[in-house]
């Protein structure tokens, strides 16, 4: 049947790509899938363009700031950051900083600003540890838990009210060994906000993991730019061309689940829809393993018997692999939560990933007041040894925009490979913004769909209606 005719008996939405999609692929693994990952959840929620000013404009930078991220959950570092009475960590969010410190009344948050003439108590994206909370500049002192101690020639401060002048706290809550961090007044409580994640999390509790890796770098393009770019898997096939012929995309599965949390699903063991050609298993195996036909080595001897599938033995390699490095045993790991690509995206910034091969956490914020830059944690989470205590976490590797992530010690050199690429991409696109005639993006109706969530969310918050 012809295509485009085809499309005018379908309404807004429903269209997909043809061929068997994400969820048909994993159910028919040999132990099936989860059932959270089964759960499908969409609906055509509009086609309209999205102004490019939305990356572009201080104006709704400013409101962003002064609306949304002043009223929304952000976890701002792990529990093991501050594992000790006295450890603070500072997360910092365009112009606004906080305070994380660890007290004897437990985790407290305090706006990062002296009480005096409003110089930083603590440097930003600074960790450390103090007995105290003393102001660099004129010395005022606070206790960990925000009662004002000291100031210095207090006889001239016969004004001062002392009881008053406390720190100002912001809330703080915690989930999966992260610590979350709002600054409304009265904001919905972090369970709420999280939506399905404590249930589709249970089998893999990020509290049970480290971070084993942290990379750290400036994107060059606005926050929103950036995250989107992990938010569908329809670039694949021209930005990384390389995977096709063992990662799904255009049968990618979206999911919209609550104001504050999306998913994607796609497969990898399995070949893109774009690959007209046929493909053995082996040849789809060989693939994933990142081996080119004129290539021999050790793991070329992996081979896929008759009645197996290139899933099955790319996610066997894979957890054997993972089994040796962890000293763990992951046998009751299905297949797609051993090797495919599961990304939840908790608005407004933060990506976490369940599974085994790609125990990832993104978080994009806001560099300074600057619109057209992105500050990108990149996180591996490891799981904790059995038996042993929580490692501290790694200490953040920071990249200029130049350097390549395959820079990094311990990184694996494909992956780092597909962020480089997807930083290409950014700084053109930033730029493309501010060049465009048009104006404005038209999105896909479907691979698109977390994206105009996205921007509806930001919109909410702000008061926008477009």
């Amino acid at each position: 049947m012809d295509q485009d005719l085809d499309k005018t008996k379908q309404a807004p939405g429903e269209a997909r790509c043809p061929g068997p999609s994400t969820a048909e692929i994993i159910a028919k693994d040999p132990g099936g899938a989860p059932p959270t990952f089964l759960e499908e959840s969409y609906s055509f929620i509009g086609d309209e363009d999205i102004l490019f000013d939305h990356y572009t404009s201080n104006n709704f930078f400013n409101e962003e700031m002064d609306k949304m991220w002043s009223n929304t959950w952000q976890w701002a570092c792990r529990l093991e950051h501050i594992p000790a009475i006295g450890d603070y960590y500072v997360y910092d969010i365009g112009n606004l900083s906080i305070l994380i410190v660890n007290t004897k009344e437990g985790i407290k948050g305090f706006y990062n600003s002296c009480l005096h003439r409003g110089t930083q108590l603590k440097p930003c994206a600074s960790v450390g540890r103090s007995n105290d909370l003393k102001c660099p500049y004129h010395g005022w002192t606070w206790s960990l838990e925000g009662k004002l101690l000291e100031v210095p020639c207090d006889w001239d401060f016969p004004h001062l009210n002392w009881e008053k002048s406390k720190l100002p706290e912001v809330n703080i809550e915690t989930w999966g060994g992260f610590i979350f961090v709002n600054l409304s007044k009265k904001p919905e409580s972090l369970l709420n906000y999280l939506g399905v994640l404590p249930n589709h999390f249970k089998k893999w509790p990020l509290e049970d993991r480290y971070v084993a890796l942290h990379v750290r770098k400036v994107l060059p393009a606005n926050w929103k730019a950036c995250i989107e770019a992990f938010l569908e898997a329809y670039h694949v096939l021209e930005t990384h061309s390389q995977a096709i012929n063992y990662a799904g995309d255009a049968n990618a599965q979206y999911d919209v689940f609550s104001d504050h949390v999306t998913r994607f699903i796609h497969t990898l063991g399995y070949k893109s829809p774009h690959v007209k050609e046929e493909l053995t298993q082996q040849q789809i195996l060989d693939s994933a393993l990142g081996i080119k036909d004129s290539e021999e080595s050790e793991e070329s001897k992996l081979k896929v018997p008759d009645g197996k599938t290139a899933r099955e033995m790319f996610a066997a390699n894979t957890k054997k692999n993972l089994e040796e490095a962890y000293k763990m045993d992951f046998s009751e790991a299905t297949i797609t939560e051993t090797i495919d690509s599961i990304e939840y995206h908790l608005f407004p910034n933060a990506c976490f990933f369940p599974g085994l091969s790609l125990p990832m956490v993104y978080r994009f914020r806001p560099n300074g007041s600057d619109v057209d830059s992105t500050i990108f944690d990149l996180l591996f989470m490891e799981p904790i040894p059995e038996g042993k205590t929580c490692p501290p976490p790694a200490q953040p590797y920071d990249l200029r925009i130049e350097d390549s992530y395959c820079s990094v010690p311990g990184i694996n050199v494909g992956l780092g490979g597909v962020y480089d690429q997807d930083t290409v991409n950014l700084e053109s696109q930033q730029r493309g913004f501010k060049t465009s005639k048009k104006g404005a993006q038209t999105l896909g109706n479907y691979q698109e769909v977390r994206i105009r969530h996205f921007h509806q969310m930001i919109n909410n918050y702000i008061g926008k209606n477009s």
